[in-house]
């Protein structure tokens, strides 16, 4: 899958994850450094798979958890508005 992030919407990194900023309706998000590797991934065009095989390279006693976790940010950025699939 082929993502990016819809018009109006920067990113920048800091020093615990995240943070992106919706120009359009003013509103930020900030993602944790889990959730920075999730939106990197998918902008990246690893998609949600390389996120989870990097999170569970990370974390490995998070166990089967990473896979559900990481489509829950997924599918919170595309509700958002933050991203758009392009694919």
């Amino acid at each position: 899958m082929a993502w990016s992030l819809n018009d109006g919407v920067t990113v920048a990194e800091t020093p615990d994850g995240v943070v992106l900023l919706d120009e359009r309706e003013g509103r930020y998000w900030q993602l944790n450094d889990t959730g920075g590797v999730v939106l990197r991934s998918l902008l990246e065009g690893g998609g949600a798979e390389r996120a989870v095989a990097e999170l569970r390279r990370r974390y490995p006693s998070a166990g089967d958890v990473v896979a559900a976790d990481v489509q829950k940010v997924v599918g919170r950025l595309k509700a958002s508005g933050m991203v758009r699939d392009e694919s």
